[in-house]
């Protein structure tokens, strides 16, 4: 008995399905536009985070100056630093999840890098120039280096981030030309215009066109 083997019918090959150049092309460009606006988001400086800090140097300005000596005088600012690295560091690990980005990966990464550095600085110079009798340049110190910490890290972020520190940075240079006692109404003043005034304003900015 013979069985009957069904005929080898060659396999059909499917068409490709062919998608548009230009509708590859746009989901290429959404792709590329939400990752650029996820990461300027994140390696902004945090908007609400600022206005806070803004606000705690507001506070630490007059009980600084109400201090009996320079040493005292610097401890408040110290403490107050701290606080704003805290705050700063809450806010914008809060942003980054926001964002679905790491924090110290990526775009997060080049902002501390460049961000980093200038404190640094400044947290060297604090003690020299206070062992070598210069408090008073303090005030435009802390505030020159600081608007550098902010242009360089917001060279990877939002425009209005290295205007903020271009902004640091013209009081910092009005300050040098300040009395140079430490604890003169000037150096106040610029203190608190800087470390409170502007970053309560930028913060502000930073939150509602940025995100918080």
């Amino acid at each position: 008995m013979l069985l009957r083997m069904p005929s080898a019918q060659p396999l059909r090959a499917r068409r490709p399905v062919l998608i548009p150049l230009e509708d590859r092309a746009a989901d290429n460009l959404r792709f590329i536009r939400e990752t650029m606006e996820r990461a300027g988001s994140f390696t902004a400086l945090p908007g609400w985070g600022g206005v806070a800090i803004g606000l705690t140097a507001l506070a630490a300005a007059p009980i600084a100056a109400s201090q009996p000596s320079p040493a005292r005088w610097i401890s408040v600012w110290l403490v107050e630093a701290a606080a704003a690295v805290a705050i700063a560091l809450i806010t914008a690990s809060r942003k980054a999840r926001a964002a679905r980005a790491a924090l110290f990966s990526g775009p997060g990464r080049k902002f501390a890098l460049s961000f980093a550095p200038p404190l640094a600085v400044g947290a060297l110079l604090t003690p020299a120039l206070y062992s070598a009798g210069l408090v008073g340049i303090l005030p435009a110190v802390w505030l020159l280096l600081y608007g550098t910490a902010v242009v360089t890290g917001g060279a990877f972020s939002a425009r209005v981030v290295p205007l903020m520190g271009l902004c640091f940075i013209a009081l910092g240079a009005a300050a040098l030309f300040s009395p140079p006692h430490w604890n003169s109404l000037w150096n106040t003043a610029y203190l608190m215009a800087g470390f409170g005034g502007l970053q309560i304003i930028f913060g502000w900015v930073i939150a509602r066109k940025h995100g918080g």
